[in-house]
């Protein structure tokens, strides 16, 4: 087995899942100001410590995405934030991808741009102590959307960029989110996820991509957010799992699905029923960003100096996306929050 190979086994184990810990000044900025702290590097910093530096880490988190800014920051304890992460037993990975730009020919669409130097940037991101990367593609759903040009756009980028990633001994993250915004319904949802994902698979092979060395970090199969139409999560879960089990190679290790517009406990309810139902060889995990950070967030806004109650928060968690990769989570398990 390849050093990636091993490194992508390690990211999906058992019971374990991602912190996606890497949006960007913007969008941190947002998240900073809608708990009343100002968004400074010194302050986005103190967050991410906080929770990097919880107990939470060592028992539920395998893998740290991190952004640009963060993965050259230094701690407190004088260590570099990679050197924090790996001392809990995590890996550290980057968000390589520069964001989503309008899609020349499609005014609606977005192309993911960060092809340009990326080979360079990946040896200074290996040298910082990153071991995995990721690249997130978006698709809109609507009468007209996503068109061919974004779906194979948006597949091409995808395979060339983890092409290069192997090429670095790093693990690429597949990440093409079919947004939930809109009004479609779950079948409409299934129906364009499995032609992103089919169109994706077909580039990583064309790019000789080793995929028992990758990670696919897909949108679960949803309803839209303005849709009439609702489903429980066991509609959800195995509607879900078809789509993987049609779509994604048997080679893939595992499934790191995003939160995507969900809340923290939708998030958690739907990963516990997919791993209930889960009749496929991949691990079902977790790549979570404000479902893993949103009730910590609000709690250290109240207070940037209260790191123990913050800790306490995302400790719980990130216990309760760990159950829910074993298919052991509950209702009743929400509310014991003394972890």
């Amino acid at each position: 087995m390849s050093e990636i190979e091993k490194i992508a086994k390690q990211i999906v184990a058992k019971g374990k899942g991602i912190l996606a810990a890497d949006e960007s000044t913007g969008t941190m900025t947002k998240r900073l100001n809608g708990v009343n702290v100002e968004s400074t590097s010194e302050n986005r910093l103190k967050f991410r410590e906080t929770l990097f530096s919880a107990e939470g880490m060592k028992n539920y988190i395998s893998g740290v995405i991190l952004y640009e800014e963060t993965i050259k920051q230094k701690t407190s304890s004088g260590k570099t934030v990679p050197e924090l992460i790996k001392s809990f037993g995590s890996i550290p990975g980057i968000k390589v991808d520069t964001g989503a730009k309008i899609l020349a020919g499609s005014t609606e669409e977005k192309i993911t741009e960060g092809l340009d130097g990326l080979r360079e940037r990946l040896i200074g991101y290996y040298k910082l102590g990153a071991r995995f990367t990721k690249w997130r593609a978006v698709y809109n759903i609507s009468n007209q959307y996503p068109s061919e040009l974004a779906i194979k756009s948006n597949a091409h980028a995808l395979g060339r960029y983890a092409s290069l990633v192997q090429e670095a001994n790093m693990v690429p993250i597949v990440e093409p989110e079919v947004l939930m915004d809109g009004d479609h319904n779950i079948n409409k949802c299934y129906e364009i996820t499995a032609k992103v994902l089919q169109e994706c698979y077909r580039e990583l092979k064309l790019n000789n991509v080793n995929l028992r060395g990758t990670i696919l970090k897909p949108n679960m199969i949803l309803p839209g957010n303005k849709s009439n139409e609702k489903n429980n999560a066991s509609e959800i879960a195995k509607i879900t799992l078809k789509c993987i089990k049609e779509n994604v190679p048997t080679e893939v290790p595992g499934i790191a699905f995003l939160s995507g517009g969900q809340t923290e406990t939708e998030a958690t309810r739907n990963l516990n029923e997919i791993n209930k139902n889960n009749d496929t060889n991949f691990i079902m995990s977790f790549s979570y960003g404000r479902a893993l950070q949103q009730s910590a967030l609000k709690n250290w806004g109240k207070d940037i100096k209260d790191y123990s109650n913050t800790q306490k928060i995302f400790n719980h968690r990130s216990k309760m996306n760990s159950l829910s990769t074993l298919a052991n989570w509950s209702t009743d398990l929400e509310k014991q929050i003394n972890t």
